[in-house]
């Protein structure tokens, strides 16, 4: 009987090279699969803030959740579909629920109880616009009574601010747009949010200022449904590569992203 010549792999040897070779994409499939199981990464955007969704002038989206969205769509090797929302809490709710995969968002603990968040993309300041001709020139000047603070409802301000304000009312609005319209009607006397946001406010408001300071900050992290914590290790690596390369940075200037600073781990 002839025997070949050529030498067999022992089977535990070849059952580990097909492993090694394999295993990545295997494990790269199945967090793709956890992270978009309708096999599109549903992101969740609302407009009128860079850290969401803005238009430029040309008419093309650009913004924080969209952007860091469909590069992790890209990394999975799927589809990405953005679903829109009227304000943030709307995006927040609609994660709780398994309605959307993806978004970007204040990583608050009341919302740590609702969804599961990466380690912190970026952080930002909290600050106060004031329309043109306020009387309104310092934060010192704010707690009067008749005041009037805007604040997006479902949002971390309208949440916080009535306990710093004893004096001054705090009024919700739908919407950021709403709440510019709210500002012509007399209905607000200045709008309490991130001063990125406040940036495209003022843009759209002639003669309006952002107060110097702040009142606090936002530690903005990619929030996903709660029971895919097993694929918080491929966030993380993603969110560092997205800030180690420039690529985070990149995101900013697109979306004309005002008012942030590097994330710190607490």
């Amino acid at each position: 009987m002839r025997t070949s010549s050529r030498r067999l792999v022992p089977t535990a040897l070849l059952a580990f090279a097909v492993t090694g070779l394999l295993g990545a994409p295997a494990r790269a499939d199945g967090e793709a699969r956890l992270l978009a199981p309708s096999g599109s990464l549903r992101v969740g955007i609302y407009p009128g803030s860079p850290t969401s969704m803005v238009t430029d002038a040309a008419g093309k989206p650009h913004g924080l959740a969209y952007d860091l969205g469909g590069e992790l769509a890209k990394r999975l090797g799927v589809g990405v579909d953005y679903v829109r929302f009227q304000r943030v809490a709307d995006s927040v709710s609609a994660i709780h629920d398994g309605q959307v995969d993806f978004t970007v968002t204040n990583a608050t603990p009341a919302r740590a109880n609702e969804v599961s968040f990466s380690q912190p993309v970026l952080a930002i300041e909290l600050g106060y616009l004031v329309p043109a001709n306020s009387p309104i020139g310092r934060i010192e000047d704010i707690d009067r009574p008749g005041l009037k603070i805007g604040v997006t409802k479902g949002s971390t301000s309208e949440r916080t601010l009535p306990a710093k304000f004893r004096s001054a009312t705090i009024v919700p609005a739908e919407s950021v747009k709403v709440a510019i319209a709210m500002f012509g009607r007399g209905e607000i006397d200045l709008y309490a949010t991130n001063k990125p946001t406040l940036f495209e406010m003022s843009d759209q408001m002639p003669g309006a200022k952002i107060l110097d300071g702040n009142w606090g900050a936002e530690h903005m992290a990619i929030a996903i449904p709660r029971g895919r914590e097993d694929a918080l290790p491929l966030i993380n690596r993603f969110v560092t590569d997205e800030q180690s390369s420039g690529a985070l940075d990149t995101i900013q200037q697109q979306a004309g992203l005002r008012g942030a600073t590097k994330a710190t781990r607490e």
